[in-house]
């Protein structure tokens, strides 16, 4: 089963438009690690793991370490597909989103359901509960004052 955390958007109406990030390892972000990156719109982490890997590569050639150039290389894509994942809802933080919560579910069509019906229910326990008989509390005035006596009349000395 996966794991998706859920990510609402910062202005929120009746019905948010919602993301779902798939938490896990990502075989695109592996293999196509900069390209992976730039279809998420994260585009200083893809420039930030495009120069690395060149600069890695140049690095191993320059000192003809032969196989070590790809192997460096491919420490950056595994960085990618590990935490990639990581750094989308760390993108869409900055961008003012936040997390509702983590749905487990075998796929994402599960996972929209099931978030609907957990919102849902949880809405509905936060719901105030109207009351028939008034709280003795609004009754009361807010800020009671010095009084020399059994009771106090607000407003007057």
């Amino acid at each position: 089963m996966a794991v998706y955390v859920v990510m609402e958007p910062p202005g929120r109406g009746e019905k948010p438009d919602v993301t779902f990030v798939r938490d896990g390892f990502s075989w695109l972000g592996f293999l196509v690690s900069p390209l992976w990156l730039l279809w998420h719109r994260l585009w200083i982490e893809a420039a930030l793991a495009f120069v690395a890997m060149a600069l890695l590569s140049m690095l191993a050639e320059g000192l003809s370490l032969g196989l070590a150039g790809p192997l460096l290389s491919l420490l950056v894509s595994l960085y990618v597909g590990l935490e990639g994942q990581a750094l989308r809802i760390a993108a869409l933080r900055r961008r003012g989103w936040h997390e509702w919560g983590v749905v487990e579910a075998n796929r994402l069509d599960d996972a929209d359901t099931r978030y609907v019906l957990e919102a849902e229910a949880q809405a509905d326990e936060q719901a105030p509960v109207p009351r028939i008989v008034p709280d003795a509390a609004h009754a009361r005035p807010t800020h009671m004052g010095i009084a020399l006596g059994l009771n106090h009349t607000p407003g007057r000395p």
